[in-house]
């Protein structure tokens, strides 16, 4: 067992589930915009497996970019939201995708689907990895989502706990005293 595996409760989605699901949206998606180049836009840090592995079962033109947001420290869940990396393209008449690991209260993701639907793009879909509807906060919802999720704390795949875990290639359930310690 690997330094990182002991603080693993147990694993919640596996390598080869998350291969198989992963496909399925990409595939998916390939059928919804085809005729279209959509925009993959990740949310950065927590997407970046996701969506690669993801835009690799695209089959149809599209291109990407990445956003990355921080919440102030301090707020309350409907606190402030800081862009601390923005669109590096117009996005004015495209589709985009936002791409994030894990769709949790909703309050980051619905301020930058309000934030990005000023500039116009033709449309505004969202695809996430896991759901968790136990904390949403905001009226949003995925229009792809591979896993719904229970209320707990999961790594790996992308996610982290203090920039630790993401490189597991599963998503797994931490244990409390890792995180309460």
């Amino acid at each position: 067992m690997g330094i990182m595996e002991k603080d693993i409760e147990r694993v919640l989605i596996s390598q080869i589930e998350l291969e198989k699901k992963v496909q399925e949206i990409g595939e998916q998606i390939s059928k919804d915009y085809e005729g279209e180049t959509p925009i993959f836009v990740g949310v950065l840090k927590g997407c970046f497996i996701f969506m690669a592995d993801l835009m690799r079962h695209v089959s149809i033109n599209c291109s990407m970019d990445f956003m990355a947001v921080s919440s102030y420290q301090g707020t309350s869940s409907t606190g402030a939201v800081k862009i601390n990396k923005d669109l590096n393209e117009s996005i004015e008449g495209k589709h985009l995708i936002l791409v994030e690991d894990i769709l949790d209260s909703g309050v980051t993701l619905n301020y930058l689907k309000n934030y990005l639907s000023v500039r116009k793009p033709a449309s505004i879909k969202i695809a996430t990895l896991m759901d968790k509807p136990a904390r949403r906060k905001a009226d949003i919802y995925a229009d792809y989502s591979c896993f719904e999720v229970p209320d707990a704390f999961v790594v790996g795949y992308g996610l982290d706990y203090n920039e630790k875990y993401r490189n597991l290639p599963y998503i797994g359930v931490l244990k409390p005293e890792v995180y309460q310690a």
